[in-house]
């Protein structure tokens, strides 16, 4: 059990940089930390592009790899005697 916590913390950390990576590089709606870093900068054409949509996806599907390893991790410290 040991391993597959090691594994799942390592997951854990990886995914949570990429997630921090993967939402800085959204477009903003306007107002806020984006805007800091030249989000306020571009136009929004009130559609979304494929980029946009597939960052979107990519961002949901590292959410839930990282979801599932902090579900993982809990219940490895809940049933481990």
């Amino acid at each position: 059990m040991n391993a597959v916590r090691i594994g799942l913390q390592v997951i854990l950390v990886i995914t949570g940089l990429i997630l921090t990576l993967l939402i800085l590089m959204h477009k903003g709606k306007g107002g806020g930390m984006s805007d800091m870093f030249g989000g306020g900068m571009s136009a929004s054409l009130g559609s979304s592009s494929v980029a946009e949509r597939n960052l979107s996806r990519f961002t949901v599907v590292m959410g839930l790899i990282w979801f599932t390893a902090v579900v993982g991790i809990g219940l490895i410290d809940r049933f481990d005697a």
